[in-house]
C-alpha cells in the first residue's frame, strides 16, 4: 500500500506537468540538457522529466507596436517629433529565442535609427508630404535587418510628425493666407462671371429692342405702303369707270375742283397749280357764266 501511494505521488510530481497541450497560434521552444531540441506546435506533447525544459512560449499572431515619439533632425536643421507604429510577425521561433537579446527593444531602437537617418536626408516640407515614400523605405530596412531574428516586418506607419511650435505657427498663418487667397480668387471669378452674364443679358436685350424696332418700322411701312397703293388703286378705279361713262369735259372739271377742295383742307399752307390746272379752272369758269341768266331779266 505505501509502494502505490508512493508512485502515485511520483506520477502526480513528475508525470502530469510532463504532459503540455499546445494552443493554437502559439509554439513552445524546447532544450534537452540546456541546448535547442526542438518546436512544439499546437496539439499534446510529452517531455522528459529533469531533462526537457519549455525556454520560450512564442506567439504567431501579427504584432503592433507603438513606439514613443523619437527626436529627428531634418536637412534644413528643423527638430521634430515623431513617432511609429510597427506591425510585425514571428517567422522562426528559434531565432527569434536565440537571435537577438530582448527583440522588442531591438526593434525600437533600429527604427529609431532607420527614421533618423531617412528624415536626415529630407527637408521640413518633404518630410511632411512624404509619409508613404517613409513608410515604404522603413519597412524594407526593417524587414531585411530583423530576417536573422526570425521576424518579419509587414509594414511601418509614420503616425504623427509633430514639427516644433513656432513651425507650427508659420504653417498655421500659412495656411490661413492660402484661404484667404482661394477665397478672394474665388470671389473675383464670381464677380467676373456675374458681370459677364449681365453684359449678355443687356447685350441680347438691346439686339431685341432693336429687332423689334425694326419690326415694328417695317410693318408700319408696309401699312403705310399698303395704303397708299389700295388709294392709287381707288384713284385709278374711279377714272377708269368715269371714262367708261363718256364723262364730259365738265364733270372731269368738276372732279378737279373736288380734288383742289381736298387738297385745300390739308396741312400745307402754300398751293402750287400746275397751268393745265388753271386752263381748266377758267374753262370751268366759262363754262358756268354760260349758264348764268341774264341780270336785264
Amino acid at each position: 500500500m505505501d509502494i502505490f501511494i508512493i508512485l502515485l505521488i511520483l506520477v502526480v510530481v513528475l508525470i502530469i506537468p510532463s504532459v503540455k497541450v499546445v494552443p493554437q497560434a502559439k509554439v513552445y521552444v524546447i532544450e534537452r540538457v540546456g541546448s535547442y531540441y526542438t518546436t512544439w506546435k499546437n496539439g499534446l506533447h510529452f517531455k522528459l522529466p529533469f531533462l526537457d525544459r519549455v525556454s520560450n512560449v512564442v506567439t504567431l499572431k501579427e504584432i503592433v507596436k507603438d513606439f514613443a515619439p523619437q527626436p529627428v533632425i531634418t536637412k534644413d536643421n528643423v527638430t521634430m517629433q515623431i513617432d511609429t507604429v510597427v506591425y510585425y510577425q514571428i517567422t522562426d521561433a528559434k531565432l527569434y529565442t536565440y537571435g537577438v537579446e530582448h527583440p522588442i527593444s531591438a526593434i525600437e531602437n533600429l527604427t529609431a535609427t532607420t527614421l533618423r537617418n531617412l528624415i536626415g536626408e529630407l527637408e521640413l516640407d518633404q518630410t511632411l508630404t512624404s509619409r508613404d515614400i517613409i513608410n515604404s523605405k522603413m519597412r524594407s530596412i526593417l524587414d531585411e535587418a530583423t530576417d536573422p531574428w526570425g521576424i518579419k516586418v509587414n509594414r511601418v506607419e509614420v503616425k504623427n510628425i509633430i514639427p516644433p511650435r513656432d513651425i507650427q505657427e508659420a504653417m498655421e498663418k500659412q495656411m490661413r493666407a492660402e484661404r484667404e487667397r482661394r477665397e478672394k480668387i474665388l470671389q473675383a471669378e464670381g464677380e467676373k462671371k456675374s458681370s459677364i452674364l449681365i453684359a449678355e443679358g443687356e447685350k441680347e436685350s438691346a439686339i431685341l429692342r432693336a429687332e423689334a424696332n425694326k419690326e415694328s418700322q417695317i410693318r408700319i411701312a408696309e401699312g403705310e405702303a399698303e395704303a397708299m397703293l389700295k388709294l392709287k388703286q381707288a384713284e385709278a378705279e374711279g377714272i377708269r369707270l368715269l371714262k367708261d361713262a363718256k364723262a364730259d369735259t365738265s364733270v372731269l372739271t368738276l372732279k378737279s375742283f373736288e380734288a383742289l377742295s381736298n387738297v385745300a383742307n390739308g396741312q400745307a399752307t402754300k398751293i402750287i397749280i400746275p397751268s393745265e390746272l388753271q386752263n381748266i379752272a377758267a374753262l370751268g369758269t366759262t363754262v358756268s357764266e354760260m349758264f348764268k341768266e341774264p341780270k336785264g331779266k
